[in-house]
């Protein structure tokens, strides 16, 4: 009998399912009847994994938690520390930084640094922004503010203020940085010139005063200095670009604040800068008339700010020689920087008025004249600008004193009082001998028009006061009396006048005269052309030539021969007295 070995359907399918549960099956009874006669396979037997996927999850977390964290710190840029004197407006967590309105940090924290001097921010930067920081970098804190100049900082109103970073020019980075209390008028690094101003005048200017150039404003003041040793401002101004390349080395600056205003022979003149030098100050530039451009300036150079145009535009010159005046009136409107001109063109200066010197005098001498110190610069008028044109220029106010040359006060300003120095020639009034003052040529001086003019104005007032005004008043007076009385006088005798006409009216004189212009009227009617007695008239006249035509040859003979009447027309010659012919031997 042959055994089949081959395992039943139902044996097989619980074989797999055994396996499936990974458990031992059970042995079957060897008294059942299906057990009998059949061969058992023994079971596999595997261990279980401790592996689950719910073991991945975590792992992911962590594996996205350490990638944020490298890129947050591949990210992050320095941290560096910024010192301010107040943290007004700031705020740890929440205050930004800020390059070209692009955010570039974040505060971290706000301390006090060491002593209570100010405050430390320590700041976190971005990896972008650390070539930023350079160590010339220029940081502040924005917030709003209004000027002069404009309006800044509005958008901090909703944003709340943050920190603005400039860099510099440097190549070297720095982590500790110094915050600015203003921002700065110029960023860092933009295209232009500095310029460094100065002036002795009192006017005076701030930051942000503009520089303008034709009406457009093409720089600005940065900051302001004042040299305590020199006693003198200075200020460091910035030209934007491209309107630098209008600097040159004859480029002359002068004050353009406020309105100037001139009444000269063309009448009155008024110049300004712009709508914003009428409320601040500023200044203007060019080159005088007559001088080249010159070399571009490409670096910072001093330029020193005139007083006003006519002041900056007029040619410089080096040399000057100083002369003294002694006035003996006074000298009040006179003031150091007027002008000393000769015949209307101005050739110097007034230095000093009433000098200190060595010997003092006494003020209160009533014979004490005041010095006025002056100078006069060789080439303005006409010589040449070097030691030759001052040895020329002395020799020649030498020999113009001896010629009458005099110098008076006069004013230039009747509406300030100002004055000035007057150099003219008065041959009536020639010296001979030259006299000097502290070691200095003294010109000669003589009293101004105006002064002059009070004198005579006194001398009037003398004169009038001398004048006998009461025997004037007494004698008018007497006069008015008699013109009085001759006035009745000839009232009375109007009087008597109307009282004739008013009489010659009543006799009826008047009609008379009326009938006889109607007599003279009717008879040279009656002598119009076409009347009887026209014609009678004309008729006579006819006559009357006809007669005189008549009698024309008898006149002319007459006139010729007045005997011609008396003797014949045979006789000739005058007529002879019979005596007299006989003495002379004739004969009838």
């Amino acid at each position: 009998m042959t055994t089949d070995n081959t395992p039943s359907p139902s044996e097989e399918t619980l074989s797999e399912e055994t396996r499936s549960e990974g458990t031992q099956p059970e042995a079957a009874p060897s008294d059942t009847p299906r057990a009998k006669g059949r061969v058992t396979t023994e079971a596999r037997i595997e261990t279980a994994s401790s592996w689950s996927k719910v073991w991945l999850i975590p792992l992911v977390a962590l594996g996205v938690g350490l990638w944020m964290i490298y890129l947050e710190l591949s990210q992050q840029g320095p941290l560096v520390t910024i010192e301010f004197h107040s943290a007004e407006g700031l705020e740890a967590g929440k205050t930004k930084l800020k390059a070209r309105n692009v955010d570039i940090g974040l505060v971290k924290t706000i301390t006090l640094a060491p002593g209570s001097e100010g405050v430390l921010v320590k700041a976190r930067m971005t990896a972008e922004a650390a070539p930023l920081l350079t160590e010339d970098a220029a940081i502040w804190v924005v917030t709003p503010k209004i000027s002069l100049s404009g309006v800044t900082g509005l958008s901090t109103l909703f944003s709340g203020a943050y920190i603005e970073v400039s860099p510099g020019k440097s190549n070297h980075t720095a982590t500790k940085f110094r915050g600015l209390d203003e921002p700065p008028l110029t960023p860092m690094g933009a295209p232009g010139l500095h310029l460094t101003l100065g002036s002795n005048d009192e006017f005076a200017f701030s930051e942000g005063d503009p520089i303008i150039y034709k009406g457009l404003t093409v720089g600005k003041f940065e900051n302001v200095y004042f040299n305590y040793q020199e006693r003198q401002v200075y200020y460091n101004a910035f030209i934007e670009a491209p309107y630098h390349q209008l600097i040159t080395e004859n480029t002359r600056f002068w004050n353009a604040s406020g309105i100037k205003v001139e009444l000269g022979t063309e009448g009155l003149s008024m110049q300004t800068g712009n709508l914003q030098t009428l409320l601040t100050n500023g200044v203007t530039f060019g080159v005088p008339e007559g001088l080249p451009l010159g070399k571009q300036i490409t670096d910072r150079v001093f330029f020193h700010i005139h007083h006003d145009q006519e002041a900056a535009l007029a040619m410089d010159y080096d040399k000057e020689q100083s002369f003294m005046l002694m006035m003996s009136e006074s000298v009040r409107g006179l003031v150091a920087g007027a002008p000393v001109e000769y015949r209307g063109l101005v050739v110097g200066r007034v230095i000093a008025i009433n000098p200190k010197t060595d010997k003092p005098q006494e003020l209160m001498n009533a014979e004490y004249r005041i010095p006025v110190l002056i100078s006069i610069k060789p080439g303005l008028v006409g010589l040449t600008d070097d030691e030759q044109g001052l040895k020329k220029l002395g020799q020649q106010i030498d020999s113009w004193i001896h010629l009458g040359l005099k110098a008076r006060l006069e004013t230039g300003n009747l509406l300030t009082g100002r004055q000035f120095v007057d150099l003219q020639h008065y041959p009536e009034l020639a010296v001979d001998e030259l006299t000097q003052y502290q070691g200095l040529r003294v010109i000669p001086a003589i009293s101004g028009e105006i002064s002059q003019l009070a004198q005579k104005v006194d001398a009037l007032l003398d004169k009038l006061h001398a004048f006998p005004l009461e025997a004037l008043a007494s004698d008018t007076r007497d006069m008015l009396q008699t013109a009085d009385t001759t006035l009745l006088g000839i009232q009375k005798t109007l009087s008597g006048v109307d009282s004739l006409l008013a009489n010659v009216s009543n006799e009826g004189l008047i009609s008379q005269i009326n009938q006889t212009l109607v007599s003279i009227e009717e008879l040279s009617r009656s002598f119009k052309g076409g009347s009887s007695s026209h014609e009678e008239l004309r008729r006579a006249i006819r006559q009357f030539e006809e007669t005189m035509g008549q009698l024309q040859p008898l006149l002319q003979q007459l006139n010729s021969q007045p005997n011609s009447l008396i003797f014949s027309e045979g006789e000739a010659g005058e007529p002879q007295p019979k005596a007299a012919l006989r003495k002379g031997g004739r004969n009838e």
